[in-house]
């Protein structure tokens, strides 16, 4: 039987309210989007594995909250990225297709206080990428750069057997739910922060004592607040793939691209359990045995 004229009014008028109540409340918030830049690479198997890693890192950073996607190739447009992590051989921009496009979408991204994180080799540039003085868009970017075959100033790459990383005597939100760890691995050291040091807004987040047979604190893992008001960070490890299994390291660099993204670190860090580092299909999680 039909409902009568009061009962659709009753009917209408709820859900007039329910949608108002709706339309008030308004739709929750999107995830802030993070963009995984995987750039080239010639390193041999376990070593960089820089599409494992970039799956890897989108897999924990969907599982942070964010709306991670790891590409290969510069999107048409990053108007609605909030932080771009690079994982690859030399600053990927550097030596991708379309660099002059690259480049300047990067420009206006920072501009309007985008994010920026390179890890290990992505911290990268040769003498032929900088300008006789060294100055380089990612050394404001980033605060600092790993300056490789530079005439300006070497920066030194070399694979440790055992290098304690410590956080910083800092109050910074990326020191968050880590504590120090000894791996073996090629934490770049001396790396570049312009002629004068480290500019205004540039905080050490890692350090380590290096060389072992000169010991002195090298800054490894840096953050910088921009005038602009983006952030940046640069986190120049790791070089062993196995290495993403270690919970401590995995953590420093989660929570610096949560950061970047301008949401809360947890107090705890973040922190994403890995049960197989094999399941990102690197080529090898560790190196072959160099045969005798």
């Amino acid at each position: 039987m039909p409902r009568s004229l009061p009962h659709r009014r009753a009917a209408l008028g709820s859900l007039a309210l329910g949608t108002m109540a709706i339309s008030e409340l308004g739709a929750a918030p999107a995830a802030p989007k993070a963009l995984v830049v995987v750039g080239p690479s010639q390193h041999p198997p376990g070593t960089h594995e820089v599409a494992a890693g970039g799956r890897l890192l989108a897999h924990c950073l969907t599982k942070a909250g964010l709306d991670a996607k790891a590409v290969t190739e510069w999107p048409k447009t990053v108007d609605d990225v909030s932080t771009v992590v690079f994982i690859g051989d030399l600053f990927p921009p550097e030596v991708m297709p379309e660099r002059e496009r690259i480049m300047k979408d990067l420009a206006a991204m920072m501009k309007r206080g985008g994010g920026i994180v390179c890890v290990h080799y992505a911290t990268g540039l040769e003498a032929k990428h900088v300008g006789p003085d060294g100055d380089h868009a990612l050394l404001h970017w980033m605060g600092g750069y790993f300056a490789t075959r530079c005439n300006h100033h070497k920066s030194i790459a070399k694979v440790f057997r055992e290098a304690t990383v410590e956080p910083a005597e800092a109050k910074h939100p990326v020191l968050n739910g880590w504590t120090k760890f000894t791996f073996h691995d090629e934490p770049y050291i001396n790396n570049y922060f312009g002629p004068s040091g480290p500019g205004k807004g540039v905080t050490a987040l890692a350090t380590a004592m290096l060389p072992p047979e000169a010991p002195k604190k090298e800054t490894i893992a840096w953050a910088v607040e921009r005038p602009d008001g983006g952030r940046g960070v640069g986190v120049v490890m790791p070089h062993f793939y196995r290495n993403w299994k270690l919970d401590d390291l995995r953590t420093l660099i989660l929570n610096a691209i949560v950061w970047t993204a301008k949401q809360d670190v947890p107090a705890g860090g973040v922190r994403v359990k890995l049960d197989d580092l094999a399941a990102f299909k690197p080529d090898a999680v560790e190196p072959p045995v160099k045969k005798k």
